[in-house]
C-alpha cells in the first residue's frame, strides 16, 4: 500500500532541537596536531531497533514516512528509550505502539553507531520472539502499516526501493546470523 506523500509547508534551519544539538570539541591528537570537530549530540536516553519474529523465519517490517527522506520507508521498528527504562523495556512498549505486538523474549544482540565520526547516537539492536498482540498508543501521526518478510529472503529486501535505512539492514543482517548459529553476541 502506498500512502501519498506528506506536504512540506516550511523550512527552517534550528539550532537546537529536543533531540540533537550541536558541539564543538577541540582535541589534539597524539602527533600534537590540534583540530576543533563538531558533531551531533542527542539529549535521549538512547535508542532501540527490534528484530520482532513472528515465527523462525518472518519478520515484522514497517512502513513510516521519513521526513529526512521526504518518502515512506519499509525497516525495522525503532524508537527512543524513555528515561530509568531498559533497552529491553523500551523495545517491548515500542513493539507495542509500532506493530501491535509485545515479546516475551528479548535478546540485545549488538549496538550500532550511525554516523560516529559526528555523532554520538547508539542503537540498540533488540531480537524480539514469542510475540503476543498487545497494543499500545504510540506517537506516530498516522498508523504504520505492518508487512512481514521471510528472513530467508532479506537478500530481495535489499531490491525494495523503499529499503534503504543502514540501521535495519544491519540490524536484519545481525539477527539472521545470529539465528543462524554464526554470530554470538
Amino acid at each position: 500500500m502506498h500512502k501519498k506523500l506528506p506536504t512540506i509547508h516550511a523550512r527552517r534551519e534550528i539550532e537546537q532541537s529536543r533531540f540533537l544539538r550541536a558541539e564543538q570539541v577541540d582535541l589534539e591528537f597524539s602527533n600534537g596536531v590540534r583540530r576543533t570537530h563538531e558533531r551531533l549530540r542527542t539529549s535521549g536516553f538512547g535508542a532501540v531497533i527490534m528484530v520482532p519474529m513472528l515465527d523462525e523465519d518472518t519478520v515484522l517490517l514497517v512502513r513510516e514516512y521519513a521526513t529526512g527522506i521526504e518518502g515512506y520507508e519499509l525497516g525495522l521498528s525503532k524508537g527512543r528509550l524513555d528515561r530509568d527504562e531498559t533497552a529491553e523495556q523500551g523495545a517491548n512498549r515500542e513493539l507495542k505502539e509500532e506493530i501491535g505486538y509485545g515479546a516475551r523474549n528479548l535478546k540485545i544482540l549488538a549496538t550500532l553507531s550511525m554516523s560516529p565520526t559526528y555523532m554520538s547516537a547508539k542503537t540498540h539492536v533488540v531480537l524480539a520472539r514469542d510475540l503476543y498482540p498487545e497494543r499500545l498508543q504510540g506517537d506516530e501521526p498516522e498508523e504504520l502499516e505492518v508487512v512481514p518478510w521471510k528472513l530467508s529472503e532479506l537478500h530481495n529486501l535489499l531490491n525494495e526501493p523503499e529499503v534503504s535505512e543502514g540501521r535495519s539492514i544491519a540490524a536484519l543482517f545481525i539477527a539472521r546470523e545470529y539465528l543462524a548459529g554464526r554470530y554470538t553476541p
